[in-house]
């Protein structure tokens, strides 16, 4: 029996186990999702020796980044990122992958249009870093947003003014803000400038409705929940877990 499973930190709330759990039953495969909640990157090594027929494994909050030093090999895209959500295990040997800006790309595209040409990244962990990458290949221009801007291309929430909320059509919730339990928490951003020409997109899935989806809805812009995407980046884990 091959196993699979999802390295995070408090990952109670997460989708990924009953979606591979489904996906196994309607396949008729005799395979394992389990989660591996640990307490520190540096209990990693150990997840391992726990379950020796790990085939493949996802990476969530807050690990991304931090599990790049364990890993034998990174996929070029990967590295071009600088986060890893999919690990591929074959004889002992552990590669890294992205596919979290695939999923991105894939949810987003289809609310695009001409005005859509400038986005907010709220936050800067692994999340944002892919979804940096997939914003690059669409050719929309991208900042990131920070509580402690430290680069160049960082602004703090502070400096959100109205004209910078309205030149970037795009906004999105990298952050785990607003994940359950906390849905009455939400973004610091003024809110009072988004429009019906924005999308409000946020990569959290539970609940499917945040509290900065439901700011952007009630400014009558358009909001997309982070599903879709946990959906299409997890088919695309097992794409390469089997290829």
């Amino acid at each position: 029996m091959k196993t699979f499973g999802l390295i995070g930190k408090g990952i109670d709330y997460s989708f990924s186990r009953s979606f591979f759990k489904k996906k196994f039953k309607a396949e008729k495969l005799n395979y394992k999702y389990k989660n591996f909640d640990i307490n520190t990157i540096n209990d990693f090594p150990s997840v391992l020796k726990i379950d020796e027929k790990i085939s493949g494994l996802n990476v969530t909050i807050p690990y991304k980044e931090t599990i790049i030093p364990f890993l034998d090999e990174i996929d070029f895209e990967a590295q071009k990122i600088g986060a890893v959500n999919t690990i591929k295990i074959r004889n002992n040997k552990l590669v890294g992958y992205n596919t979290d800006h695939y999923g991105f790309i894939k949810t987003l595209i289809p609310y695009l249009n001409n005005n859509h040409n400038s986005a907010l990244i709220l936050g800067t962990g692994g999340a944002s870093k892919a979804v940096n990458y997939g914003l690059n290949k669409l050719k929309i221009k991208s900042q990131f947003v920070s509580r402690n801007p430290k680069l160049d291309k960082h602004i703090s929430y502070n400096c959100l003014t109205k004209d910078i909320i309205s030149k970037n059509t795009i906004i999105i919730n990298c952050t785990p803000i607003g994940t359950y339990p906390n849905i009455e928490k939400s973004p610091n951003i003024p809110y009072k400038y988004v429009t019906q020409k924005h999308i409000l997109f946020d990569l959290i899935y539970n609940p499917l409705q945040t509290k900065f989806l439901k700011k952007g809805l009630q400014a009558k812009a358009q909001t997309i929940n982070g599903l879709k995407m946990l959906e299409l980046q997890a088919e695309k884990s097992w794409e390469i877990w089997n290829n």
